[in-house]
């Protein structure tokens, strides 16, 4: 995460960067610089997370009610000393970090087999040096800080770009996090998050002033350096070679640093004393072996800048010397102003001539002076004449444009060389392309009206702008409106027939653009008709279309225009975008904006064939949730889209995404569009929602014993309904665990669930564990795809789940407990227990699925039986249609 070495360099070679400072004291101090405004420091929340999770217990699924509560000291304390916390959640991946993702997840992936290997061998949990946080860890904290009443934030590209630019933006106290790239965005200070005492609120705070300062080397320079050195945009191999070379040119290597130290050195060192030389001067891919990487290179270096910012190492001419065609500018006296005048040589006339700086591109640029204005006009030499020609500065392009006088105006005008002829012609600017346009003047309005060139005739014709596709159309005068009329050239006739715009005609082209028609004039009323539509009843009529042109030729003609969304909605996605910027929702933007999704890694056991991974479990209730997005492309108006997964599970190396498709969902009455789910406020909308949600998990049938269902239940036992019909090696004795930990932790204290001890621990728990929290995550997904038909915290983890407890009456079932045991003699809990458990059954049985005791079935079964891999698979296919 971050600059590849740096933070290793920082705490062995720079320890003085590294200040211990103390928040109540910052801000205090901030209070008195800044009277009335409030102390603010923005939280990276995915470097937090290791951080927050303070449970002993992190293989079981998680510890959500330690956790929960481990979250609300951490904002208590900050709160307690008047520091309001804004907390930023990653909201995408980018395509430019998409390999360093999927590079950390196959990392993941070799150490959850490690994990397993572990337990497997020993019975017990790993150390907290094999640690690795719960599954839906991030997704759960997002909702856990919006119940603590905390700003939390999603983000629209990379988080620590957000976080940078929030906190220079809004004045905060700093960043808190750990990742090195805070050392190179030019914001706040960094505070980290690793070194964060919260009974005393002090941490360290890394000064980006004191690194620039033992490198030698200035704030502009760290992302140079950072880009050089690797990043999670620049792979780390990119510049290897370069990064020896500097070595072994660096004179003042240290004997008693590392390696990687040395190399920061370096780098430093050569970009101060070399690089440094020609800044301005020369490209980077002058001075640096970018090769083919140029493109990505800038892309890292521009990453780094935020709003406001520029970069020297961007390509300009350094200040105080202006050079001309390669010739070094001299100076000379203005007779007039009495002031030194820069001058520079003409290589024709080999003659003086006054030169002024352009303040865009600071480079000289020579001068005549205007007899009418006794001023100054920039020019340049006609390539022609070889003569000096005055030039106007374009205001979009920031170039020189040749000008000439009006005869009426007295006031120039830019011109153009026309190739036939040789000669200027006026131009205008198109406000469209900011490019030259040539133009005539209009006899009657004495206005300037752009021209395009007839290939025919050779000459000027006039033009008008096409609204839609934003390009020149000649045009005509209308005699009656003295206005002009677009024209289309006859094939036959090779002249000009005025044209409009059918708004009406969709064939042939795309579906945003409008086909041009010509027009004729009905003798009568005068009024402009299309051809081909009938003038006494304005009906349209058919045309005679030239056969020998195909529809999918007319299509092809049409400019290819980039697929921004995958909903065109302008209304829908902006709620979508404001639900996923409030981190309100889960996935939903993501699927509706890119049509890409991703999930980490899961704990789940890659040798266990019984189980299959939560990828594919849940997948067919994404699907379902695609096609209530995006449609599923049946009604003949659309393709079928397709979404793009990055989902871990095993088998899978990530060289590329799987392709999705939406499967058909079955809901009473039809699927429900999304303004009705999610902007109509009618009394029974909040029913169609809930068969939407009953939809995705097809379980629509089941609707009226889950509604009768109390909270925060209802959401658990759809799940488990769903997981059992799903998965065909679950039993009644992991039914009977799941149920009972769910009554049981209602009546439990935090403290109670810490202080739970378990015998052993059993692989095949720990991926159920799993298995159900990622399914309460999709229920995140669905629940707000549907408009939120279900309190969110009904099924948050810390209310229905803990791994501890789940484990426990994993391994009770296991031995055999009775019923009664499981949930603790307890005769209330007893009776509820029997009601979720005959919803989950009867609901399963209606989908051919009964549910059997693991001792029978082991009676039944001479050896333990295999899962069949493929068998879940017919309600999951990923490239049609389910059967």
């Amino acid at each position: 995460m971050g600059v590849r070495g740096l933070q290793g360099f920082v705490g062995s070679t720079c320890p003085h960067i590294c200040t211990v400072v103390n928040f109540k004291e910052l801000a205090e101090r901030h209070r008195n610089k800044h009277p009335g405004g409030t102390p603010t420091i923005v939280v990276d929340a995915m470097c937090c997370l290791r951080y927050w999770y303070t449970p002993e217990s992190w293989i079981c699924g998680g510890q959500w009610r330690e956790y929960f509560s481990a979250l609300r000291d951490f904002v208590k304390t900050f709160t307690a000393v008047g520091i309001k916390l804004v907390f930023f959640f990653d909201g995408t991946v980018e395509q430019g970090k998409r390999d360093e993702w999927v590079r950390r997840r196959l990392k993941n992936s070799r150490e959850i087999s490690r994990v397993f290997h572990y337990i497997k061998s020993h019975k017990e949990q790993p150390g907290r040096n094999m640690f690795f946080i719960p599954s839906g860890l991030a997704i759960f904290t997002r909702f856990a800080l919006k119940t603590l009443g905390q700003e939390t934030l999603c983000s629209l590209q990379e988080a620590d770009y957000e976080v940078a630019s929030y906190g220079l933006q809004n004045n905060c106290l700093g960043v808190l996090g750990e990742d090195t790239d805070y050392l190179i965005y030019d914001t706040c200070p960094y505070f980290s998050i690793g070194d964060l005492c919260l009974e005393s609120l002090s941490t360290v705070m890394l000064c980006r002033e004191k690194l620039c300062e033992s490198l030698n080397i200035s704030l502009a320079d760290l992302p140079l350096l950072a880009c050089l050195l690797g990043n999670d945009i620049i792979p780390e191999g990119m510049f290897e070679s370069f990064r020896y070379k500097c070595l072994s040119s660096y004179t003042s290597v240290k004997e008693n640093f590392d390696k990687k130290g040395n190399i920061i050195l370096a780098v430093a060192d050569h970009i101060s004393k070399v690089l440094r030389l020609h800044q301005g001067e020369k490209k980077l891919e002058e001075m640096l072996p970018l090769g083919p990487n140029k493109a990505l290179f800038y892309k890292g270096v521009a990453s780094y800048l935020l709003p406001g910012q520029i970069s020297p190492w961007f390509f300009q001419k350094p200040k105080g010397l202006i050079t001309l065609d390669k010739q070094v500018v001299s100076m000379n006296s203005d007779p007039e102003s009495e002031q030194e005048v820069p001058m520079c040589t003409d290589p024709e006339s080999k003659q003086g001539v006054p030169v002024c700086t352009d303040p865009e591109s600071k480079q000289g640029v020579p001068v005549c002076t205007d007899p009418e204005s006794k001023q100054g006009v920039l020019m340049c030499t006609d390539p022609e004449s070889k003569q000096g020609v005055p030039v106007c500065m374009d205001p979009e392009c920031k170039q020189g444009v040749l000008v000439c006088t009006d005869p009426e105006s007295k006031q120039g005008v830019p011109v153009c060389t026309d190739p036939e002829s040789k000669q200027g012609v006026p131009i205008c600017i198109d406000q469209e392309s900011k490019q030259g346009v040539p133009m005539c003047t209009d006899p009657e309005s004495k206005q300037g009206v752009p021209m395009c060139t007839d290939p025919e005739s050779k000459q000027g014709v006039p033009m008008c702008t096409d609204p839609e596709s934003k390009q020149g159309v000649p045009m005509c005068i209308d005699p009656e409106s003295k206005q002009g009329v677009p024209i289309c050239i006859d094939p036959e006739t090779k002249q000009g027939v005025p044209m409009c715009i059918d708004p009406e005609s969709k064939q042939g082209v795309h579906s945003k653009s409008k086909q041009e028609v010509p027009m004729c004039t009905h003798t009568e009323i005068k009024q402009k008709l299309r051809l081909g539509a009938d003038p006494e009843f304005e009906l349209e009529a058919p045309m005679c279309t030239d056969p020998a042109v195909k529809q999918q030729d007319l299509m092809n003609m049409e400019p290819e225009v980039k697929q921004v969304t995958m909903v065109s909605d302008p209304e829908i996605l902006k709620v979508a975008r404001a639900q996923h910027v409030q981190a309100e929702s889960y996935l939903v933007y993501n699927i509706m904006s890119s049509g890409e999704i991703e999930c980490s890694n899961t704990l789940e056991d890659a040798l266990d064939q019984a189980l299959p991974s939560q990828a594919f479990v849940y997948r067919p209730v994404r699907q379902r949730v695609y096609s209530l997005l995006l449609g599923d492309g049946r009604d003949g108006t659309s393709t079928c889209p397709t979404v793009k997964e990055w989902f871990v599970y095993s088998g899978n190396p990530l060289r590329h995404p799987d392709l999705v498709r939406p499967l058909q969902m079955n809901i009473p009455g039809g699927t429900p569009n999304l303004k009705s789910l999610w902007l109509n406020q009618e009394p029974g909308i909040q029913g169609r929602r809930l068969d939407a949600l009953l939809g995705c998990f097809d379980l629509s049938s089941s609707r009226e014993e889950l509604q009768a269902v109390e909270n925060p239940f209802k959401a658990l036992c759809c799940l488990l309904i769903y997981l059992f019909v799903q998965v065909d090696t679950l039993c009644l004795e992991d039914l009977h665990a799941f149920i009972a930990q769910a009554l049981c932790l209602q009546g439990k204290s935090t403290v109670q669930l810490a202080d739970l001890q378990l015998d052993y621990i059993d692989p095949r728990a720990v991926q159920l564990g799993s298995l159900l929290v990622r399914g309460l995550t999709t229920l995140v997904l669905v629940n707000s795809a549907c408009g939120f038909p279900w309190r969110m915290s009904d099924f948050m983890p810390w209310n229905v789940f803990d791994g501890k407890l789940f484990h426990q009456k994993y391994l009770q079932a296991e031995k055999g407990y009775t019923v009664e045991a499981l949930v603790e003699q307890n005769r209330s809990r007893l009776t509820k227990f029997h009601t979720l458990k005959s919803v989950v059954c009867k609901a399963c049985v209606k989908e051919n699925r009964r549910i059997i005791s693991r001792q029978l079935w082991r009676s039944h079964q001479p050896g333990n039986r295999q899962y069949e891999p493929d068998h879940w698979r017919r309600h999951s296919s990923s490239s049609g249609w389910s059967n």
